[in-house]
C-alpha cells in the first residue's frame, strides 16, 4: 500500500536559542503479498539515546490514548535538519502526532503547519514538562507559527512571549482534540514583565549584617559600577552573609535581561515551574571543587556553566585560593568579555555571560594571618603558596580588594538600625541611570564595561589626581589594567557623588581599593 506521511514542527535547543525541527514521519503498512509485517519505527536525523527510545514511549502512550495506532510496517521519522544533534525526549509529542495523523481519515494535516509542538510523553498518554520552553517559543515566533502546543505546566513560562498562542496540554489525546477541532483549548493569556514584579521581594536584607560599613560601602560601589570585588579577612568576619544580600541593593531585571536570564535557567532546568521569569538576580555559589566544565560550561552538547547561570547577577566564589587554578584561569574570557565561547568537534557555542564577582578569602590557610586576637599557625611558605594561588592577571580584574575585619562586641550587640537594602538600592538605581545616560550611544550600561577610548574621554582627572595616580603607580607597583581599574572605580564613586568631574579624593578612594595587590598578593 502507498505509504502515509505528515511534517510535523519542533524545536531542538543549541545553546541558548531554539533550532526549528521538522519531524517527517512516512509510514509503509503491511505488504499485499499475505502475513501481517512486525511494526517497526526507525528514527534518524542524528538522534541521541532519549530520542531513539522515544519510539517505545510514543507507541505504547498512544495505546493507552485510545487513538489510532500502526496496523503494522514500517515507519521512519526523519529529524531534519539532518546534521544537528538532537537530545532530549521533547519530541515524544510531535512525533505522536504525526504518526496519529498518518492512520487518521480525513484529517487536515495542513493544520500542523501553524503550530510548533514539544512535549515528553508518559506511557499513560500524559505530558511532562521541557527544558527550553522560552526559547522554544521565540523560536516559533520568529519562523512566523501561529500558536505553540507544549505542556500545560510550560504554558506560564511560554505566555510571556507575545504575537503567538500559547496551548498547554495534559496529555497526547486532549492535544490531537485541539488539532482536529473535537475540544479547543483556549490559549494562555499573554503576560507582560511587569505583572511578575511583585515578586521582586527579598526574604534577606542589608540591615541584617551589624557593622562593617566600610565593606557595604564597597559592596555599593561594586553595585552601581559593576565592578568585581574581592572580600579578605579571618573566618566569621560576614563575608559570605553580605554577598548574598549583594542582589538586594542591585537595580531590579530590566525586561530584556529578564528573559535572557530566564532562558539560560529553563534551558538548563532551574527554573521553578511556579515562577515564570526570574524576579530575582541570580545567585550563584559554586563549591570550589567545581570542575572547567561546571564552571564555564561544556558537554557533547555544550550547555551553560555557573558563569552563564549567573548572567545578570552575582558569582559568589567563598574560599577562592581553594578553587583550582587553572579552573579559575577560565574566568578570565568571560569577566573581559561578558561571554564564554565553548568549541567542540560539532562547532562552537557562545553562551553569555555578564556577572558580578565576588570572591572571599582568608588572609592565609588557618584565617588568622595578622588577626589581634587569634594566633596564626601558618608558615612563611604556606602563606606564600596560598596567596599565589590567585594569579596576578585574574587579580587584575577584580576591581576593588577590601579587608573585613572581625566585629566588635558593640556593633554586634548594637539595636542602631543599619541602612537597608532598599536605601542603598536607590543610590545604586540612581548612580547606574547617569552611567546609561552617559554611554547611550556606546552601547554600554555601567563603568565597569568601558573601553581604553570611552576611559580616556570619560575619566579626565586633575593635575592633583594625577601625581597622586602616578605616585601611586611607581610606589605600589601596580599594573597596566589595575591603573584602567582604578580610574573606573574612581569614576564610579564621582557618580555616586553626583559630580561630573573626578576629584583627588575619588581617586584616593579608588586606591584604597587596590592595596591588596601590593600587601596581600605579591
Amino acid at each position: 500500500m502507498p505509504g502515509e506521511f505528515t511534517r510535523v514542527y519542533s524545536a531542538a535547543l543549541r545553546g541558548v536559542d531554539a533550532v526549528e525541527v521538522e519531524l517527517e514521519v512516512n509510514e509503509t503498512g503491511p505488504s499485499n503479498s499475505g502475513g501481517e509485517m512486525q511494526a517497526v519505527t526507525v528514527i534518524v536525523g542524528l538522534p541521541d539515546t532519549a530520542v531513539r527510545e522515544s519510539r517505545d514511549r510514543v507507541w505504547t502512550a498512544i495505546a493507552n490514548s485510545a487513538l489510532p495506532g500502526t496496523l503494522g510496517g514500517r515507519t521512519t521519522v526523519n529529524l531534519a535538519p539532518a546534521d544537528l544533534k538532537k537530545e532530549g525526549p521533547s519530541f515524544d509529542l510531535p512525533m505522536a502526532l504525526g504518526m496519529v495523523a498518518n492512520r487518521a481519515d480525513g484529517f487536515d494535516r495542513s493544520v500542523f503547519d501553524r503550530c510548533t509542538i514539544v512535549g515528553e510523553l508518559a506511557l499513560d498518554g500524559g505530558v511532562r514538562t521541557v527544558k527550553g520552553i522560552l526559547s522554544v517559543a521565540l523560536s516559533a515566533r520568529a519562523q512566523g507559527r501561529e500558536e505553540i502546543l507544549i505542556p500545560a505546566e510550560n504554558a506560564e513560562e511560554a505566555s510571556i512571549v507575545s504575537g503567538i498562542r500559547v496551548v498547554g496540554v495534559h496529555s497526547l489525546r486532549e492535544a490531537w482534540e485541539h488539532l482536529t477541532g473535537e475540544k479547543r483549548l483556549l490559549p494562555r493569556r499573554t503576560r507582560t514583565i511587569e505583572e511578575f514584579r511583585t515578586h521582586q521581594t527579598y526574604d534577606i536584607d542589608f540591615s541584617d549584617v551589624k557593622g562593617q560599613h566600610s565593606v557595604k560601602r564597597a559592596l555599593e560601589v561594586a553595585a552601581a559600577g559593576g565592578h568585581n570585588i574581592l572580600m579578605v579577612g579571618p573566618p566569621g568576619t560576614g563575608k559570605s552573609m553580605l554577598s548574598k544580600r549583594m542582589a538586594t541593593i542591585m537595580p531590579p531585571l530590566t525586561s530584556e535581561e529578564a528573559i535572557e536570564t530566564t532562558r539560560i535557567h529553563s534551558i538548563c532546568g532551574l527554573l521553578d515551574p511556579k515562577q515564570a521569569v526570574l524576579a530575582h538576580r541570580p545567585f550563584r555559589s559554586p563549591h570550589h571543587t567545581i570542575s572547567d566544565a561546571g564552571l564555564l560550561g561544556g558537554g557533547t552538547n555544550p550547555t551553560p556553566g555557573e558563569v552563564s547561570i549567573a548572567h545578570n547577577g552575582v558569582l559568589f566564589l567563598d574560599e577562592l585560593p581553594e578553587f583550582n587554578r587553572a579552573t579559575l584561569e577560565v574566568m578570565r574570557q568571560p569577566l573581559e568579555d561578558g561571554k564564554v565561547t565553548i568549541s567542540r568537534a560539532a562547532g562552537s557555542m557562545t553562551f553569555p555571560s555578564k556577572f558580578l564577582l565576588i570572591g572571599a578569602m582568608n588572609n592565609c590557610p588557618c584565617g588568622y594571618y595578622g588577626d589581634p586576637k587569634r594566633e596564626c599557625r601558618c608558615n612563611p611558605m604556606q602563606i606564600t603558596r596560598y596567596r599565589q594561588r590567585i594569579s596576578g592577571p585574574l587579580l587584575d580584574r577584580i576591581d576593588l580588594h577590601v579587608e573585613v575585619p572581625n566585629v566588635d562586641y558593640k556593633q554586634m550587640s548594637s539595636t542602631a538600625p543599619e541602612e537597608s537594602s532598599e536605601t542603598v538600592r536607590d543610590r545604586v538605581i540612581a548612580c547606574r541611570a547617569i552611567q546609561q545616560n552617559r554611554y547611550r550611544s556606546a552601547g554600554i550600561t555601567n563603568n565597569s564595561a568601558l573601553t581604553s577610548k570611552l576611559l580616556r574621554q570619560h575619566c579626565v582627572i586633575d593635575s592633583e589626581a594625577s601625581g597622586l595616580l602616578e605616585h601611586a603607580m611607581t610606589n605600589l607597583n601596580f599594573s597596566a589594567r589595575a591603573h584602567d581599574r582604578i580610574l573606573k572605580v574612581a569614576r564610579t564613586l564621582a557618580d555616586l557623588a553626583g559630580l561630573d568631574h573626578i576629584t583627588a579624593n575619588h581617586v584616593l578612594e579608588a586606591i584604597q581599593y587596590r592595596t591588596l595587590d601590593r600587601t596581600l598578593l605579591t
